[in-house]
């Protein structure tokens, strides 16, 4: 009977995996000089991941929901008051640790994702739609916490994300994350009115 992969070798794997995507792009990405760079072999990466889109989803997924679930926690907290400043304080915590220098250095792999998920929806298409959709998700629920009904919570959900996930490729491609923190305090200047419940 075969021994089941170690997990912590496995963890250690999708570090390295994702430091190597990162420094690398997606577009070149080949399992043998790939494991060869980790010091490992092609079949032993199959081995831990089954596929490489499976391994590049997951190595993805280390960076991504790190964020999320620091986001998810502060939702979640008991003792936090539901109103206007507790959810654009939210927002504004979320926007911090999603523009932080040490995400940064990730987030043009996570744009070649995209973009190859949209030209390929058959291998990378679910990583970003599952990551917006959690997103989205995770406002809705914060809306709906503020006494917005179901509909609009997702509306307003939408809005928020998508605008920030704009903002975010417009930082990438200039670099000027100041200007995009300055549209982001003026775009949340913009939406809170409509957070507020009828």
């Amino acid at each position: 009977m075969p021994r089941p992969p170690d997990p912590a070798k496995r963890r250690d794997l999708l570090d390295q995996v994702r430091e190597y995507m990162i420094r690398n792009g997606l577009a070149d990405l080949s399992l043998r000089p790939l494991a060869r760079a980790l010091g490992t072999s092609d079949r032993m990466l199959l081995y831990y991941f089954g596929t490489k889109e499976r391994m590049v989803s997951e190595a993805l997924a280390l960076d991504e929901r790190r964020p999320l679930l620091r986001a998810r926690s502060l939702l979640g907290a008991v003792d936090a008051d539901r109103d206007l400043a507790w959810l654009r304080g939210f927002v504004e915590e979320v926007w911090q640790r999603l523009s932080a220098p040490g995400l940064r250095a990730a987030l043009p792999l996570y744009l070649e994702i995209m973009v190859t998920g949209l030209l390929r929806p058959d291998r990378y298409g679910p990583v970003m739609r599952d990551t917006f959709a959690e997103w989205k998700g995770l406002f809705t629920s914060a809306f709906r916490e503020m006494g917005l009904p179901e509909a609009r919570a997702r509306t307003e959900a939408v809005l928020l994300v998508d605008a920030c996930a704009g903002l975010v490729v417009g930082a990438l491609a200039d670099g000027d994350w100041d200007r995009a923190d300055a549209a982001f305090r003026v775009l949340l200047d913009r939406l809170e009115p409509g957070w507020r419940a009828m």
